[in-house]
């Protein structure tokens, strides 16, 4: 068993296909097929489930798949960490970032990173703030995006741009009328729709609430939900109101459809944040990556 073996066992484990994966590595598709039927051997245990629609992991693959993701990690780390150049097909700087900055902020990001270091290589993964977090420990991404500080950990926190909550309502005269009101003043009388536990909207937004003096205890939450599309979408179809960013429902408001109201005498704001784990050593891509945000934010 080698380190050549597992990527190759990985790469099909994530892209569910044999040819995906030698393209990846650039390898031939039966180099890939050797790589693992060795592996199937030695361990006298099948890997992967064929099937019409590509490849599974079986149960044994499923265990191996978390082994060799480790290993596979470590690696790239020693290589990085220690300025070895040949980089290694399929490395990837890792990035975890919650909804509103891996939708609204990375794309031009890592637009710009890869036209000033078009040898790397980004994988984004798609979080809670919480989520960001424990990859970020866990070692499980280089670097993250967070709309909410969470102390844990050796986790610093740059703020780099800042974010405004809006309380959202249906477009109807009800709301209308409201416009010169404080929303301590009628909010508990709405259902509320709000984020799932963990988002940092909701820890924001509920924050923010409390300091403008509402009891949150009293919320009439109708629903909760991940999907900021979904809530936006139920807010116009009369369900309810709910607290996002402005960035998300920037659209929905320029045209009209969804009212948009100030929250507390700030005006919602919070920064979105990159965050690192300083007490564990820094690639020299993720160091990169964050000089990047900083050439253009800050």
């Amino acid at each position: 068993m080698n380190l050549k073996q597992l990527e190759a066992f990985a790469r099909v484990a994530e892209t569910k296909s044999f040819s995906a994966a030698a393209k990846m590595l650039f390898l031939t598709q039966p180099t890939v097929s050797a790589h693992i039927a060795s592996l199937e051997r030695e361990l006298n245990t099948c890997l992967l489930i064929r099937n019409t629609k590509g490849v599974a992991l079986s149960e044994s693959g499923k265990e191996l798949y978390a082994y060799a993701e480790q290993m596979l990690e470590l690696e790239q780390k020693i290589r990085e960490r220690f300025g070895l150049t040949g980089r290694q097909p399929g490395s990837v700087l890792r990035i975890a970032a919650s909804t509103i900055p891996s939708l609204y902020l990375l794309p031009d990001i890592m637009a710009r990173f890869r036209k000033e270091y078009p040898e790397e290589q980004l994988k984004l993964f798609e979080t809670d703030s919480s989520g960001v977090v424990e990859m970020i420990l866990s070692h499980k991404a280089d670097v993250g995006f967070t709309g909410t500080v969470l102390e844990k950990g050796s986790c610093t926190y740059i703020p780099f741009y800042q974010d405004e909550l809006v309380v959202l309502t249906p477009s109807s005269e009800r709301y209308r009328a409201r416009k010169n009101d404080d929303i301590v003043s009628w909010i508990l009388e709405e259902p509320v729709i709000l984020r799932e536990e963990g988002s940092g909207t909701r820890k924001e937004a509920l924050r923010l609430l409390v300091q403008t003096g509402v009891d949150i205890s009293k919320l009439n939450v109708a629903a909760m939900m991940e999907n900021q599309e979904t809530i936006k979408r139920s807010v116009g179809s009369g369900m309810g109101i709910s607290i996002l960013s402005k960035l998300a429902a920037k659209e929905e408001i320029d045209s009209g459809k969804l009212l948009a109201f100030p929250l507390g005498e700030t005006g919602g704001k919070r920064n979105i944040n990159v965050v690192y784990d300083a007490g564990y050593p820094s690639l020299p891509a993720a160091d990169k990556f964050i000089k990047t945000v900083k050439q253009m934010y800050l």
